[in-house]
């Protein structure tokens, strides 16, 4: 596991997965290896190829992943980069999997906030999925323009609506589960004065929840900014699912281990 970023869920669900899978996981910081020094993400790869049947990767830069990835022989797994955050999707649709009995069709997701790596998965995995999204974002933190057309060409195929606003609470109207994400994400820092100020409007409240259905639940990928993008009494209430949502990181890694690693071991006992 190559850490660039800190993590409390990411880290640690993937390193318990591991650990209940009967697998041992190993934390390696950019301080812990050469990488930090000018050694090459493509030796870096090679090299632990040769120790390790898998790596996960927590990056600032999602080309470093794409590097690494390229010249690994063992798969890779990205645990978040300033393009994507995969892993998290697995686990938010995982949720809203379980609340909606297992039914994504006829459901609608409403995402409040910056079009930032989080939304860019959330897209793509909702397009797949056949969910309803709707994207409220301002101006100019809109999604990336080839992560949208990516997402519409899966939703043409799974049938899948997908719809972008810079009105909150046209959004928010009907919606079966609203979504957010902090305003200022790790890298992004330097931008906060001017973030914090294009994102007023933008928090997810009692007054904006109660536009949304009457059943409806409230997701956050954690870690939360309390009274930025989201309230104390959202995030404490009855509407909160994202404690549910953050357990699910451990169920949702344990699945993409499963499935990434069983082939190789049937291939091990097969030799």
């Amino acid at each position: 596991m190559i850490f660039e970023k800190p993590s409390t869920r990411t880290r640690t669900s993937f390193e318990v997965a591991m650990n209940d899978l009967g697998g041992h996981a190993l934390y390696l910081s950019t301080r812990d290896l050469q990488l930090g020094r000018g050694e090459t993400i493509a030796d870096t790869a090679r090299v632990l190829s040769r120790y390790v049947d898998a790596v996960c990767y927590r990056a600032f830069r999602h080309s470093d992943v794409v590097e690494l990835a390229r010249w690994a022989d063992v798969p890779v797994i990205n645990a978040l980069d300033d393009l994507e955050h995969p892993c998290q999707i697995v686990a938010d649709l995982l949720t809203m999997h379980e609340r909606w009995n297992g039914r994504f069709h006829g459901h609608r997701l409403t995402w409040i906030g910056d079009g930032n790596n989080v939304l860019h998965s959330l897209l793509l995995g909702a397009a797949a999925v056949g969910l309803d999204l709707t994207a409220a974002t301002p101006a100019g933190y809109r999604p990336r323009t080839e992560i949208v057309e990516s997402a519409q060409s899966l939703a043409r195929g799974s049938g899948a609506h997908l719809a972008f606003t810079d009105d909150p609470k046209e959004a928010a109207r009907g919606a079966d589960a609203l979504y957010t994400d902090v305003w200022v994400s790790m890298g992004d820092e330097a931008e906060q004065a001017e973030r914090l100020a294009a994102f007023q409007g933008y928090r997810i409240d009692d007054e904006l929840v109660a536009l949304a259905r009457p059943d409806a639940f409230v997701l956050h990928d954690l870690p939360a900014h309390r009274g930025q993008e989201i309230t104390d009494s959202v995030l404490d209430g009855p509407k909160a699912a994202v404690w549910d949502q953050a357990e699910n990181r451990l169920h949702a890694q344990k699945a993409i281990l499963e499935l990434i690693l069983e082939p190789r071991t049937r291939s091990r006992r097969g030799r």
